[in-house]
């Protein structure tokens, strides 16, 4: 039985947005994508600014609970987004999706390691897209966050578990060249990162939180380092 606690956290409005279906944003998966409202980070690049820069959402965790029982056996999988999506206490509802059957997917910062090692602990999620923002000597820079260190154990951690994830790096070359990303791939391969290593570039929506356009600056793909394997998207 829900206590009244997790009765106010489920029927809090935190969720921006709901896309109903995607077969693209989990691997192997068809899902929906939750979208939470706030962000602990200011990152240049972010196209998703109405989203970091709400405070309230237009659904609740109940609203999405019941569209997933609508979509019981037509959908394998839920994708928590935003935003930051570890910003909100996932616990309760986590639990209420995985009730139904669904996995559960998190994209995340990495920053609030304590909330996301009980939702780990708790088995609440299936996998991880973690965001390598850029290397700790611009990381300040461009996320307006000095929680490097935070990032840094995040990622520790799901390497020494051996926890299904991916990194990401967003590029902009106006922010981040091949040094930095080669320098990301060493620091990877240091730690122990043995997966696909995926970059994705930069979306001009003409409203980002850096208020930046396309990058005047080419990046060369040739120059990137083999140590890890990369996939562009």
């Amino acid at each position: 039985m829900s206590t009244n606690k997790e009765n106010n956290l489920l029927n809090k409005k935190v969720v921006y947005d709901l896309t109903a279906f995607s077969h693209l944003d989990f691997p192997d998966h068809l899902s929906c994508i939750v979208w939470l409202v706030g962000c602990n980070m200011r990152c240049d690049y972010c196209y998703n600014k109405d989203i970091v820069l709400s405070n309230e959402g237009k659904l609740s965790f109940n609203d999405i609970l019941s569209f997933l029982n609508k979509r019981i056996g037509l959908l394998d999988a839920v994708v928590l987004s935003g935003g930051e999506a570890t910003g909100h206490d996932l616990i309760s509802f986590c639990k209420e999706v995985k009730k139904l059957g669904f996995l559960i997917k998190l994209d995340t910062n990495g920053l609030n390691f304590e909330h996301l090692k009980k939702l780990l602990n708790l088995n609440l999620i299936d996998y991880i897209a973690l965001d390598y923002k850029a290397p700790k000597y611009k990381f300040s820079e461009i996320t307006h966050s000095n929680k490097f260190n935070l990032f840094s154990k995040t990622l520790d951690y799901l390497i020494n578990i051996d926890f299904p994830f991916e990194v990401r790096t967003t590029i902009h070359s106006d922010l981040l060249d091949e040094k930095d990303i080669n320098f990301i791939c060493e620091d990877l391969k240091q730690r122990g990162y043995n997966k696909k290593y995926y970059l994705q570039n930069f979306l001009d929506t003409g409203d980002n939180i850096g208020e930046i356009t396309q990058s005047s600056k080419t990046f060369d793909k040739s120059l990137l380092s083999n140590h890890l394997e990369i996939v562009w998207r």
